[in-house]
């Protein structure tokens, strides 16, 4: 799969913003640059934004939609579960959060997906987000 902008990605996902997080992605992965005017960080600290730890899940989560594009037409992903989940590393406005996301284990409709977060090189955030399709 190509790299997709965010124009691609909108006629995958539902989300739109404030709360589509992905300005390019691809199958594994996706990225997202942190402005600094994002909802979120108005209060998650005024005077040290930090990307809070679920909407990093958030945008990991948005980066399986995209993987999982094409293979269950007619059908939503849902987010089900998060297991897991260690913050390594902060966030912070200027950063480019890139995800990488792998299918660990598939049971009917429900999917387990190793998910990891980086900025550069540095990991950021790592776990399981389960998924159901339906």
């Amino acid at each position: 799969m190509k790299k997709l902008n965010r124009e691609e990605i909108e006629k995958i996902l539902p989300h739109r913003a404030p709360m589509l997080l992905l300005d390019e992605a691809w199958e594994g992965g996706g990225a997202y640059t942190i402005k600094g005017d994002e909802f979120f960080l108005q209060g998650h600290f005024p005077t040290q934004p930090i990307v809070p730890g679920v909407i990093l899940c958030e945008i990991m989560a948005q980066s399986v939609c995209v993987t999982f594009q094409g293979q269950f037409e007619g059908k939503n992903t849902f987010l089900t579960g998060i297991d897991g989940i260690k913050i390594r590393n902060k966030v912070v406005p200027g950063d480019t959060f890139r995800t990488e996301v792998v299918i660990k284990k598939k049971f009917g409709p429900m999917f387990w997906l190793d998910a990891k977060g980086y900025v550069g090189d540095k990991l950021c955030i790592s776990g399981v987000l389960q998924f159901a399709i339906g």
